[in-house]
């Protein structure tokens, strides 16, 4: 069997996959299920960079190598977290419209990524794919068919709502890092800027008008963009004069 075969079948080992056949070797102690726990246990203390089978073994009382039966290289552990700590919650859409449930969908996602911060700053491009992150998507397209949104128009809507959810979470992210140092920090560099450029409402008009309009915390700005994000996909979605 080859390497990536039996990866496949460990990331959809519960969704019908059949395990791979044991490897001769010591009799395994672990289920994947508590080697993964604790992979997503280090990488929510730890970040990505934290995240090793050096790292994970320790945290298991084994060795690197140990840990290979089990997960394979480190890029497939990072793998096999990625989807393990995405597992999708249960909800019922809101379903008055299609605003509504889109809301409903990006929220939790922004809550995953929040909960697990290094989740969003993994590259969508070589996401594993696995049956988790399969549920995400599955579920934001039966949204987008239920509510009649045209074909030709998920894929961009799609890429769009993950892309806003993900920047956003990580900005999210970021402010909650910003410790008392760094807030002071801003607020020195804020008020020497309006010291020493006493007109700058005035040569950036429209920015300046930006404040009042804003959240009513700056901790809730992210997740007010995704509201008014999926506001704006939604109208612009919904059916009206000369639109099909």
């Amino acid at each position: 069997m080859s390497d990536v075969e039996e990866h496949v079948r460990r990331l959809w080992r519960h969704r019908g996959a059949a395990p791979a056949e044991a490897r001769r070797g010591p009799r395994r102690r672990l289920d994947l299920d508590e080697v993964l726990d604790a992979a997503v246990a280090v990488a929510d203390a730890d970040g990505l960079d934290g995240l090793s089978t050096r790292a994970v073994g320790t945290r298991l009382g084994l060795s690197a190598m140990g840990l290979y039966p089990y997960v394979g290289t480190k890029e497939q552990l990072l793998a096999l977290a990625e989807d393990h700590a995405s597992a999708m919650p249960a909800w019922r859409d809101p379903g008055p419209d299609l605003a509504a449930d889109l809301d409903a969908w990006a929220g939790r996602l922004f809550d995953l990524y929040r909960e697990h911060p290094w989740l969003a700053e993994l590259p969508w491009s070589s996401a594993p794919g696995g049956p988790q992150q399969q549920d995400w998507l599955e579920r934001l397209l039966d949204v987008l068919a239920r509510h009649e949104v045209a074909p030709e128009s998920r894929a961009a809507v799609v890429t769009a709502l993950y892309a806003v959810v993900r920047a956003t979470a990580q900005t999210a992210a970021a402010s909650a890092r910003l410790d008392a140092a760094g807030a002071e920090a801003w607020r020195e560099r804020a008020a020497a800027t309006s010291r020493l450029v006493p007109d700058l409402g005035e040569r950036y008009p429209r920015a300046a008008a930006l404040a009042p309009h804003s959240a009513a915390g700056w901790q809730d700005a992210p997740r007010a963009a995704v509201r008014h994000v999926v506001d704006a996909l939604s109208r612009g979605l919904a059916p009206g004069p000369g639109r099909p």
